[in-house]
This record gives structure tokens, sequence and C-alpha cells, in this order.
């Protein structure tokens, strides 16, 4: 009985510091996972509703607008606006790139450019379905439904599985280039 029962407590003791662990990745007052961006993924998606390939196929066809959140290492330039490639990317056809936008805390700038491009990608229609995606094990898209949840957009959906799901079903993926960061009082 006592061995049961210092065994249960050790079980508790482990699975605190495990979830303890976890939550250490997210900032308490936001939600957003802030740091170990490339982890599986072990909460739902809030504001959003995950999706498989099939699920994206029939959004496509409706006219999904499609986000892809990787970072790019090099960040941009920000005299210019330009992003800095270091990293080629490659997405989804009909996708649009929009680096660094799944951080856990977005500069002003770059929380500035994700709405406006979810606002022109999506003609202001806040009811057009928005599928956000970066890699598998990846929380970079799933900071960026949160986020257009918190903007307002009320259509959005989760591919978790994203570049690398689509290229395990054998699927061609297209160069992408991500349009310039705007300086944050042009509007």
């Amino acid at each position: 009985m006592r061995l049961a029962l210092t065994a249960a407590l050790s079980l508790a003791l482990v699975a605190g510091q495990a979830r303890a662990a976890s939550d250490f990745d997210s900032d308490e007052a936001t939600g957003y996972r802030v740091q170990n961006y490339r982890a599986p993924v072990t909460r739902p998606v809030e504001g959003g509703e995950r999706i498989d390939l099939p699920a994206l196929d029939r959004l496509r066809e409706e006219g999904a607008v499609l986000i892809d959140t990787m970072p790019q290492r090099g960040g941009y330039d920000p005299a210019t606006g330009a992003w800095r490639i270091v990293d080629r990317r490659e997405t989804i056809p009909g996708a649009t790139w929009l680096p660094e936008t799944g951080r856990g805390q977005l500069e002003p700038r770059l929380a500035a450019y994700f709405a406006r491009h979810l606002a022109r990608l999506t003609e202001g229609d806040r009811r057009r379905p928005v599928v956000l995606f970066c890699l598998a094990d990846c929380w970079m898209s799933w900071n960026a439904v949160k986020r257009a949840a918190a903007l307002g957009y009320a259509r959005l959906y989760w591919f978790a599985d994203g570049t690398d799901g689509w290229t395990e079903a054998e699927r061609p993926l297209v160069e992408a280039v991500p349009p310039p960061v705007p300086p944050l009082d042009d509007r």
C-alpha cells in the first residue's frame, strides 16, 4: 500500500513538472506560445478549427485564403521593409507567405503587417474562410489562428500538418515570396 502511494505521488509530481515545463513556453497573460515553437502542439487551436488534407481541399475549392506563417531567419530590412531571405521557402500553391506572424509576441509593425494582409486577402470579409499553416509540429500557425480570431475573423482553420503534410501527400510546392513589410504609419 505504501509503495503504491509513493508511486502514485511520484507520477503526479512528474506530470505536474511536465505541465509546468509546457506552460512555461506560453505567455500566461496572452496564451500565445512564445518559445519552443517546433514541438508537438498539445492544445486545441483557439479561435479556429483544426483540419486535415481533405478539408483543406474543400476549403481551397470554396475560395479560402491560405496563409503560410513560416518564420524567416533573416528578418526584414527596417528601412525598406524587404525580407532578407536566408532560407528559401516553398509553400502550398495559392498561399501567401507572411513570415514571423506566428510568433507569440509581435512588434507593432509586424502586427500591423499581419492585420493589413488579412484584410487585403479576405477583401475585408471577416467571414471568408482563412487557412493558416506552417510545418507539422509548429506553434507558429497555432498562434496565428488565435491572433486572427482576436482581429475578428470568424472562419479560421488550422492545417496543422502544414507543408510537411502537403508534401507527404506527394503534392508539389511552389516558391514563396513574402510581401514587404510597410512602414508602420503607412496605412
